[in-house]
């Protein structure tokens, strides 16, 4: 350690998302951008699920059904996909929307993220499965797939899916999604920066930074 450089200030990063939402995949890489170029902050991020969609079918539901139901149909969904893409782009990501078949639930894929936390891996696990879904069409609410996942985060395999095949973290999911809409959060990301500065969706990095800046300052 260089005794001469200043101290890092150490931030608690409450990052709010659901793994079906492809703004907090835009918006969790900004974050991590954001981060690469602040080398003086030490963030602790904790992933903190939240369900868009907590009423789905434990199979999900066609792309197709869900489109109609959530946007009214294909040519507003693909106006506002072929927006997203764009912005994704600017950090590295190819979405392929196309590639979707159905809309899965998001729990079992939140609980993946927690049970990957107890092996030092949660925030890997977060970014492969939103590549999975939103780049390769992977469906993450398949306890197959979400194990198979696992295993090229160093995860076991067979453990996760008998994990997953089990309750495991299913109350604790349940607990952190209740928790934010009690606390008023009512769409994501949500960045929540020492339990008390807040900001919702995907920013752009330099207003991600005045969040940290004053956080920073206000300690």
């Amino acid at each position: 350690m260089n005794i001469l450089s200043p101290p890092r200030a150490r931030l608690q990063i409450d990052v709010v998302f659901d793994l079906v939402c492809p703004w907090c995949f835009l918006g969790t890489r900004r974050l991590r951008r954001t981060l690469r170029a602040r080398p003086d902050i030490a963030a602790d991020i904790t992933w903190r699920p939240f369900l868009l969609n907590p009423d789905i079918a434990p199979g999900g539901v066609p792309r197709q059904d869900y489109i109609v139901r959530k946007f009214g149909g294909e040519d507003r969904a693909r106006r506002l996909h072929a927006t997203i893409a764009e912005l994704g782009r600017g950090e590295g990501l190819i979405f392929n929307f196309d590639l979707i078949r159905r809309i899965p639930p998001s729990l079992d894929a939140h609980r993946l993220v927690r049970l990957a936390d107890q092996h030092g891996v949660a925030a890997d696990a977060v970014d492969t499965l939103f590549q999975a879904y939103f780049c390769e069409g992977q469906d993450i609410g398949d306890i197959a797939v979400l194990a198979s996942i696992g295993a090229t985060l160093g995860m076991d395999e067979g453990a996760s899916r008998r994990l997953l095949s089990g309750p495991a973290e299913v109350e604790a999911v349940h607990a952190d999604n209740l928790r934010a809409h009690r606390l008023g959060i009512n769409g994501v990301p949500c960045f929540v920066v020492q339990g008390r500065h807040a900001i919702a969706g995907a920013q752009e990095p330099e207003v991600i930074e005045r969040l940290l800046d004053v956080a920073v300052v206000e300690g």
